[in-house]
């Protein structure tokens, strides 16, 4: 007898339901098996989203070294990594104070890197500092500062690294970066550009050690979207129509830690070169921006002129 005609949907909905159930257990079982026993360095891993990736890492198995400027952070990270896990499948994490702002002592941040296991598998850049203001109001100092986190210190970090992965012929830097590394918005001036140079960096990097069997993997997303910057309300919409919906969509989505551990999770097994983490409206001004670059430029200059934005985003 065949299935009647009313039950095919259901039924092709409960199989697909079980297909995706299985490939998810799947491709979780993988994540784990693959970053076992792989030495892995995060940096910033006191932020929302290194310890959110420090988590990940550290169940899989993996050999943690976690850097980060507070030692009393990394101290909290590292109690609440190893309390209730079980030491015959887990690694102790190793701690490094690392400050990209003091870049006097990165090297001797590096020697320390090195000496905790006597080499590196992966990577992962996570270091940002964020500053949002017209131009006029930030001073060189602040722009050479954003430079040194946001640029100097991640490849100062890399290039440290690299002779260990070239070494072994094997390795991965990943790069959390943001979308503005792809594109520049108003009143973000030295961050848009450090994100720019950092992201330019990795690219040329990438196709010079693929020859070691380095891999080089770069996930652009948009802003981490954390409660308190949920919680702050605008202090009035803008009045140009195209900038108000840009601007509403921009400040109601984000990419929580989460989401973004797990992505560099999954990137870190694929080894995928390039990850645009992002809804649909940063998607669409990228293409917008390669062509129909004086339509792109129309609309931003547009919401700064609007007074409200201005204000806003002062």
């Amino acid at each position: 007898m065949g299935v009647p005609s009313v039950m095919v949907l259901p039924l092709l909905i409960v199989v697909f339901a079980g297909v995706y159930y299985v490939y998810n257990e799947v491709m979780r079982f993988m994540s784990k098996s693959m970053v076992l026993n792989k030495v892995v360095v995060i940096t910033d891993a006191v932020s929302g989203m290194g310890s959110e990736c420090a988590r990940l890492f550290h169940a899989g198995g993996a050999r943690l070294v976690l850097c980060g400027p507070s030692w009393d952070k990394l101290e909290s990270l590292y109690d609440s990594l190893c309390s209730g896990s079980d030491p015959s499948k887990t690694f102790t994490p190793k701690l490094v104070l690392l400050d990209f702002s003091d870049m006097e002592n990165i090297s001797d941040a590096i020697t320390e890197i090195a000496e905790c296991y006597g080499c590196v598998d992966v990577l992962i850049c996570n270091s940002s500092m964020k500053v949002k203001a017209p131009v006029q109001n930030l001073s060189l100092e602040m722009d050479k500062t954003v430079m040194d986190v946001n640029y100097f210190g991640p490849i100062t970090l890399a290039k440290g690294v690299l002779p260990l992965m070239i070494t072994r012929r094997t390795g991965q830097f990943v790069l959390v970066n943001s979308i503005q590394g792809k594109l520049a918005l108003p009143f973000r001036t030295c961050y848009a550009a450090s994100k720019h140079a950092v992201q330019a960096f990795f690219d040329c990097l990438r196709a010079e050690v693929e020859e070691y069997g380095i891999s080089v993997s770069t996930i652009s997303h948009t802003f981490i979207n954390a409660d308190a910057q949920d919680a702050t309300p605008s202090k009035a919409p803008p009045t140009n129509a195209l900038w108000a919906y840009i601007s509403n969509m921009l400040n109601t989505h984000g990419v929580s830690p989460d989401s973004l551990a797990h992505e560099i999770v999954r990137t870190v097994n694929r080894q995928n070169r390039e990850v645009l983490l992002a809804h649909p409206v940063p998607w669409i001004a990228l293409y917008i921006r390669a062509l129909l670059p004086s339509c792109f430029f129309a609309v931003v200059a547009a919401g700064v002129k609007d007074g409200a934005m201005t204000e806003q985003l002062k």
